[in-house]
């Protein structure tokens, strides 16, 4: 999990920023990247794809990469963002944000480098790679996919309270069954993405025609 690091350290270079995002798919809410420079040869054991852990196992580790890191940054795109800008752009909105916003525990900031980045690239001035699969193969994307994941499943828990009938604190935003049968019932909120909804709502408007047809 550290050999890509290593490469990269073997060229000369620093501070390696490693990124991923999380939110991508969802329904509702923001897209959501995490940039994060962790110490020289630092390896936190279990420190892996955010979507392989359990909840638990992700909080756990997301303290101890918030302890080890030198440097973190949590960029966002909005909902509005990605009706505008399309979900690909927004997400490397997200990521050119968390860069930006990388700092150390005393708020100190930093421009890092060189970035690898889960499986894209970004328009930036800085040297980068993107790693297919990079949170299964790269300790410190890995480390990037556990801090994004927690902090918005976070986020979408607080939201849940002011929108409850989604259940955003168990799907998080995401497309499940009940979030679809509670669209279908409510209809959207502000935080839904319009972009997302129009097929799921094109296709709920052919059932209802559907069903009139028939009685």
């Amino acid at each position: 999990m550290l050999a890509i690091e290593n490469s990269i350290y073997k060229k000369g270079y620093q501070y390696i920023a490693c990124i991923d995002e999380v939110g991508r798919g969802c329904l509702a809410g923001n897209v959501t990247a995490c940039a994060v420079i962790m110490p020289k040869g630092l390896y936190i054991e279990g420190v892996n794809d955010s979507k392989m852990l359990s909840k638990k196992n992700r909080e756990a580790r997301y303290l101890e990469i918030y302890k080890g890191a030198l440097f973190i940054g949590i960029g966002t795109a909005s909902n509005q963002e990605i009706d505008i800008f399309n979900i690909k752009r927004a997400t490397h909105m997200a990521m050119i944000r968390a860069i930006e916003n990388l700092s150390d525990k005393d708020g100190m900031k930093i421009k890092p480098d060189f970035v690898l980045i889960d499986a894209e690239k970004i328009p930036i001035d800085i040297p980068q790679m993107g790693v297919i699969k990079g949170d299964s193969k790269c300790h410190g994307i890995a480390a990037a996919s556990i801090i994004a994941k927690v902090t918005r499943d976070k986020e979408m828990a607080v939201l849940h309270e002011n929108y409850p009938m989604y259940n955003f604190n168990k799907n998080a935003g995401y497309g499940t069954k009940e979030h679809i049968e509670a669209l279908q019932q409510f209809g959207k909120c502000e935080l839904h993405r319009n972009s997302f909804l129009k097929k799921i709502l094109d296709r709920n408007e052919q059932i209802t025609l559907l069903g009139s047809l028939n009685e």
